[in-house]
């Protein structure tokens, strides 16, 4: 059975085609640039390529290049789309609308358009490309939409309110939805595979550290707590977000400068985190160089990350009354060693021990990186949201 997995951005459109008898990738690519001129990127699982500058007015003409690269040509992988059993849609937000993977129906595009207050770059774009896929793709081609924020709909009301009157929750649905929910899902999954345990039977602290970063506390394979809020600005220092600051910090730098909310938002998510911090790159990598070469500001960017994450690891103890396993998963969990062992190290109070000689040399894949005297494990867990996608979506059809 074949699952195209689709993720689509403001101008772009992630796909991969999945075998579900084996859950292997036949192909995968990316068209982007839509609505400005176009470029997809395509590749097979035997190496073939196909690269090509595009049209792409819309969504709609991406989807149908889609159709063609994957029908057609010399990268070609099936001969008609019909061969294709179901489609998984990546939808960032679901607000408390949407708690589970979902049908596709005109209804379900309308309602997930309408959070667009909630998720202003995200949510339009996966309207416009689920709209796009209905034109383009069979009738009888069912169409699953598997929400970020469904995993976190667990978390109760006393972590997931604000401190404001209660009727901006009840009206206007401000309230900690929390983000990156099918990585965490799919990554707690595997590692209790890997430690030959039940999910239910564990108490998890998911780091999934990247360009955008966020802590979960996942009990008994529930999450209960997370660092992502109400938008994903909220948490650990990222890439080019604040992470948690106060709110008064806002409205002082806001009045100084003299922005307008939404130049205060943009400064706050596009040009502060480890570039404002470090005043060279948004990217761990270049970060990490310079601080190697003695920048102070880049060593500085790389401390807060890591105290961060650090607190909020024992805060999630506590608030699980336990912890079992650390797991490190995204760009800089998988492939970035310092930080993991920076982070993993002085927490004895937490019975956490990482072994530096392991953990020095996994990236991007699955190992343990802890002690065997370690009363907490610590894991390297490779994420696949696009295999999680569908996995949901095979499940659903399957009903």
């Amino acid at each position: 059975m074949l699952i195209l997995v689709v993720n689509a951005g403001s101008s772009s459109l992630k796909y991969q085609l999945l075998n579900m008898d084996d859950e292997s990738v036949l192909a995968k690519g990316n068209c982007d640039r839509i609505g400005i001129d176009g470029h997809i990127a395509h590749k097979t699982f035997d190496g073939r390529e196909y690269i090509s500058d595009c049209d792409f007015p819309t969504h709609t003409e991406a989807f149908m290049k889609l159709v063609e690269v994957l029908t057609t040509g010399d990268a070609s992988v099936i001969k008609d789309m019909s061969e294709i059993s179901a489609v998984g849609h990546r939808v960032v937000h679901g607000a408390e609308i949407f708690s589970e993977t979902t049908l596709v129906t005109d209804d379900v595009i309308n309602k997930i358009e309408e959070l667009k207050d909630l998720a202003p770059v995200h949510n339009p774009a996966h309207a416009l490309a689920l709209r796009a896929c209905k034109k383009v793709m069979p009738e009888s081609v069912p169409q699953a939409a598997v929400f970020d924020t469904a995993f976190h709909q667990t978390i109760p009301e006393r972590a997931f309110m604000y401190g404001l009157p209660y009727e901006d929750y009840q009206v206007l649905h401000v309230r900690k939805y929390g983000f990156h929910g099918t990585s965490h899902r799919f990554v707690s999954m595997a590692l209790a595979e890997a430690m030959g345990k039940d999910v239910k039977d564990l108490k998890i602290v998911s780091c999934h550290l990247g360009n955008g970063s966020s802590i979960t506390a996942i009990d008994g394979g529930k999450s209960v707590d997370t660092t992502m809020g109400f938008t994903p600005l909220d948490g650990v220092l990222m890439g080019t977000r604040t992470g948690a600051l106060d709110p008064s910090a806002v409205t002082f730098v806001m009045e100084k400068h003299g922005f307008t909310p939404s130049e205060m938002s943009d400064y706050m998510n596009k040009k502060s985190g480890f570039l404002g911090v470090s005043g060279v790159s948004s990217d761990n990598r270049d970060v990490s160089a310079e601080a190697e070469h003695g920048n102070q500001k880049a060593k500085l960017a790389k401390e807060m990350l890591v105290y961060e994450i650090k607190k909020y690891i024992g805060s999630f103890a506590a608030a699980m009354n336990g912890l079992d396993a650390v797991l490190f998963t995204g760009g800089i969990g998988e492939n970035a060693p310092d930080v993991r062992e920076a982070v993993c190290s002085d927490m004895d109070i937490l019975g956490i021990k990482i072994d530096t000689i392991t953990n020095a040399g996994v990236h991007g894949k699955l190992c343990k990186v802890s002690q065997s005297d370690s009363k907490v494990e610590v894991w390297v867990v490779p994420t696949n949201e696009e295999l999680l996608i569908a996995r949901d979506t095979l499940a659903l059809i399957s009903k």
